[in-house]
């Protein structure tokens, strides 16, 4: 690798930590995908079971993750989820000039921190972790 590339690298990873930390001190994260995730549980008890059971967990990239393999009416109400989250990730990263990889791994971070002792999180290493009383495992990306 040449001095060059080392310097765009290092120029990519300043803006995209730049772009997260302005999306996450805007609030609009955790206000877009707050009332996704209470419409979720809320909507469905399957969902809300599923989680309290450790079957699934939220993920990193701002999506939900199994932790187990799912039941087939389990995987679409996950999958639905997704579907909406996805749709709100990418009105708020254009009202916000940033892409929706960026504005997702923002919101996984936030939701992570968000979530109660005993409920499934994936860490930074891809390993899914069990949320004890202190705070979760955050990966050096989150703002």
């Amino acid at each position: 690798m040449g001095r060059g590339y080392i310097g765009i690298w290092q120029m990519v990873q300043f803006s995209v930590r730049k772009c997260m930390m302005a999306i996450a001190a805007s609030g609009l994260v955790l206000s877009a995908v707050a009332p996704v995730a209470a419409y979720a549980q809320a909507r469905d008890p399957a969902y809300a079971a599923a989680r309290a059971a450790g079957q699934v967990g939220e993920k990193m990239d701002g999506y939900l993750g199994y932790v187990t393999p799912p039941a087939p009416p389990l995987r679409a109400v996950v999958e639905d989820i997704n579907i909406k989250r996805k749709a709100v990730y990418a009105g708020k990263a254009q009202a916000n000039n940033a892409t929706v990889e960026e504005y997702a791994l923002t919101s996984g971070c936030l939701l992570i921190a968000q979530t109660k002792p005993g409920e499934k999180y994936q860490a930074a290493d891809g390993s899914w972790q069990t949320r004890g009383e202190g705070p979760p495992l955050r990966d050096s990306r989150c703002p």
